[in-house]
């Protein structure tokens, strides 16, 4: 016998071996499971396109377009300092992104079917095509065919209204609709091999394809405080990630460029509308330096006014000499015409410049001096004298008309000399106002040329610094990676799909067995109750329809798992005995009808009777009579001699091969009063004296009272719960019959468990090999 006290009855640990053994029990659901999951994991792997990596690597310049040195002066390097994740932020930008799409036609995919799988061609198809029309944001697709290296056929065309087929010739634009146009161009990549393959052309919206590469772009930043960045992308085609990495960078590069350079481009464009301003403005006031010279006839103000100064000295000095000749020849004429010195030498040598009256006077004091002596020889009378008087007088006048013309020449002279100095002089006064206003215009010619040359040099220094612009990004690593794909990973894909198909029915069972209420396992009762716990019995399923059929009366004379299970209940029923009262009276009840009740009491009465003990079975179940059916008749059984004082015993004992039975007789309309009879009493008494053993098959508890009423006779009542129909929750209605004793001597079966559910408590496993392994009789079940 096997009793339970339980310490704690919500004990719900899980035995890994058990949970095993209950997976292996379903190896044909895992089977399939992991045939399909794994050829839907092979199909996958199969079916995926190739996925390859490449990467590239870049430092990041600081503002000084040298490497960057942070890290290692922290504090000195604060201003130059490179914001890394603005530089990533720049990668990332659509706008990047755009311009590499289009630069390398990323919007553009040639498809060739190779098996399951579709590979990207990329710039290695034979053939590339180009669409002057499309719009950007177009989606569409069509199937080029070559036929020869001159003609290609279009088909199968989607996001296109155009003919259902098209031949083209390379080369050529074609209009396949309005507003369409293709050219398709033969490449060095076109060989014979490529005849009649067939190419799959899409052409993507840009703004998808940019999202799409935005957000494939991967950038990391290799140290906290260094500006080395790596780049890199997945994509089906590796020549297409590396274009896409190598063009980012120059991309990058250009706007980084063009962005140093957008100040020199606005100053250049600053400093030319300056110089054409200046230029103008230096013209003009060239053009008023010139005329002022022009209008004042200086070339020179410095030469002017020295040649101004000595033109006034020169005249000065000629009106001086002028002067003086005036004088002289004024004092020869005051000499000439005084009475008193008529008689007189006329002056010579007295520096007057006209040497004909020079001469006169020199000839007229000859004569004179001749007169003279020829006077001192002779009289006045004489008539050389009188004629030489006549001739001096002559001369005379001569002299004065010749002083008097002289004078008016020189007064003439000076006059005009006087007004020459004169003239002379205001020019020179004039020259520091001439030279402030030339000083001006020089001033203002010398600021706008002054200015004109600085923006002329600042213009060669500000193109000579564009033409010096550095990259931001120097390239340490260029795009490159394995030429082996990254995806799919066969092995790894085989591997999910194995443990998928391994999870799956793994799951299922899990929740069928944490969602199942039924009890189905010694376990789970002898954690619920304290009711002793007789044994379990395994199902069979050629017995269970052998004993339907009411043909397996001997099932515990076999050798098999099931015989041996009786074995055990037979001995764990001697365990309940006591040496005071033996046990006789076996009654058998459950919770419902086929629980059992009828099969183990049967098996158990023939397992009795290999111990050489006189059995007997009572069918109590007089409203249905199930034992009574299973051997025949329900004719004269316990309803007779509960009814009827005259019939005896041996009236309704049946004889059998193995034991005795009493069937429940005819149907009664009143069982339960029946029941209640002590005629009852007595039939048991009196079988009490012939019989070792009274197996009862009662009618099952709580349904009906028949159970409690006829439970009076049992010494033994043997509670069936069957496997897989008993609701947990109906444990604790088992435990309240025990504990409320309203049941003799209580004790309870487990029938119908399935040997091969030997996972999480399911049993002891009757599956050891009772009858085979332990050397319980023979290896082979009796036929």
């Amino acid at each position: 016998m096997q009793t339970n006290t339980p310490t704690n009855k919500n004990d719900q640990s899980i035995n890994v071996m058990d949970l095993l053994v209950y997976f292996a029990s379903k190896w044909k659901w895992f089977l399939i499971s992991i045939l399909v999951c794994g050829g839907i994991a092979w199909y996958c792997y199969a079916s995926a396109p190739l996925v390859y990596f490449r990467s590239a690597t870049v430092i990041i310049k600081d503002p000084s377009n040298k490497t960057s040195t942070t890290g290692l002066d922290r504090f000195d390097n604060i201003i130059n300092k490179v914001n890394v994740a603005n530089e990533i932020l720049q990668f990332r930008s659509k706008k990047l992104v755009r311009e590499v799409v289009k630069r390398i036609h990323a919007d553009i995919s040639y498809l060739k079917e190779d098996g399951l799988r579709t590979n990207e061609l990329y710039t290695q198809s034979p053939v590339l095509v180009n669409f002057p029309d499309a719009l950007p944001e177009q989606h569409f697709a069509f199937t080029l065919t070559l036929k020869d290296n001159k003609t290609v056929e279009l088909s199968d065309f989607t996001g296109i209204s155009a003919k259902p087929n098209y031949t083209i010739s390379l080369n050529d634009t074609t209009e396949l609709a309005e507003g369409m146009r293709i050219v398709a161009t033969s490449t060095n990549f076109y060989t014979d091999s490529w005849k009649d393959a067939s190419i799959r052309i899409v052409k993507r919206p840009m703004e998808s394809m940019v999202n799409y590469y935005k957000g494939a772009i991967g950038i990391r930043q290799e140290e906290e405080e260094s500006s080395i960045l790596t780049l890199s992308l997945k994509d089906s085609s590796p020549a297409r990630a590396e274009d896409m990495l190598n063009t980012l960078i120059n991309v990058y590069n250009e706007e980084a460029v063009k962005d140093k350079n957008q100040v020199a481009v606005n100053t250049a464009n600053f400093i030319n509308e300056r110089l054409i301003i200046i230029e103008s403005e230096l013209g003009s006031v060239e053009s008023d330096l010139e005329s002022f010279k022009q209008r004042n006839q200086i070339i020179d103000i410095a030469s002017s006014a020295g040649m101004y100064m000595s033109e006034s000295q020169k005249y000065n000095t000629d009106a001086l000499e002028l002067e003086t000749q005036l004088r002289l020849a004024n004092f020869i004429k005051e000499y000439l015409t005084d009475p008193t010195k008529e008689t007189d030498l006329i002056p010579s040598n007295t520096g007057i410049s006209d040497m004909n009256i020079e001469n006169q006077i020199n000839l007229y004091n000859t004569a004179k001096l001749k007169r003279d002596r020829l006077i001192d020889d002779s009289s006045e009378n004489n008539p050389v004298v009188k004629e030489l008087n006549n001739t001096l007088r002559a001369m005379k006048q001569n002299i004065i008309r010749a002083v008097d013309n002289m004078i008016v020449s020189l007064n003439v002279k000076r006059n005009d000399a006087q007004n020459r100095e004169m003239r002379a002089q205001d020019r020179v006064t004039a020259i520091p106002t001439k030279e402030r206003q030339m000083l001006s215009i020089e001033r203002q010619q010398k600021i706008k040329e002054a200015l004109y040359l600085y923006l002329l040099n600042k213009r060669e220094e500000n193109a000579l610094s564009q033409a010096m612009a550095d990259n931001n990004a120097r390239v340490i690593d260029g795009a490159e990676g394995s030429d082996s794909p990254i995806s799919p990973q066969r092995n790894r894909i085989l591997l999910l799909g194995i443990l998928i198909g391994i999870a799956l029915p793994a799951v299922g069972c899990l929740l069928v067995l944490f969602m199942d209420t039924r009890v189905r396992s010694r376990k789970e009762v002898e954690k619920a109750l304290n009711v002793p716990f007789l044994g379990e019995i395994p199902f069979d399923k050629e017995k269970s329809k052998e004993h339907q059929n009411g043909r397996t009366a001997g099932i515990a004379d076999e050798d098999g798992m099931v015989s041996e299970a009786f074995r055990i209940l037979r001995t764990n029923i001697s365990f309940m005995s006591h040496k005071d009262k033996p046990i006789q009276v076996i009654t058998f009840t459950s919770f419902s009808e086929g629980a059992g009740k009828t099969f183990i009491s049967q098996n158990l009465a023939t397992s009795l009777s290999y111990t050489k003990k006189r059995i007997v079975m009572v069918d109590l179940d007089i409203r249905k009579g199930t034992l009574s059916h299973r051997f025949g008749s329900r004719q004269n059984g316990v309803t007779n001699y509960l009814s009827d004082s005259s019939v005896t015993v041996d009236d309704i004992i049946q004889k059998h091969e193995y034991f005795d039975v009493i069937p429940s007789g005819p149907s009664a309309p009143n069982p339960a009063e029946l029941l209640m009879d002590s005629r009852l009493d007595e039939l048991i008494a009196e079988l009490r004296k012939r019989y070792d053993y009274i197996i009862a098959d009662n009618v099952p508890v709580g349904i009906i009272a028949d159970a409690s009423i006829a439970n009076r006779i049992a010494d033994l009542t043997v509670f069936v719960a069957r496997a897989g129909r008993l609701d947990r929750r109906q444990l604790p209605d088992i435990e309240d019959l025990y504990e409320g004793k309203k049941l003799r001597n209580m004790a309870l079966v487990l029938n119908g468990v399935d040997p091969k559910r030997r996972g999480y408590g399911y049993g002891y496993g009757y599956g050891y090999g009772y009858g085979h392994g332990y050397g319980y009789g023979h290896s082979k079940k009796k036929k």
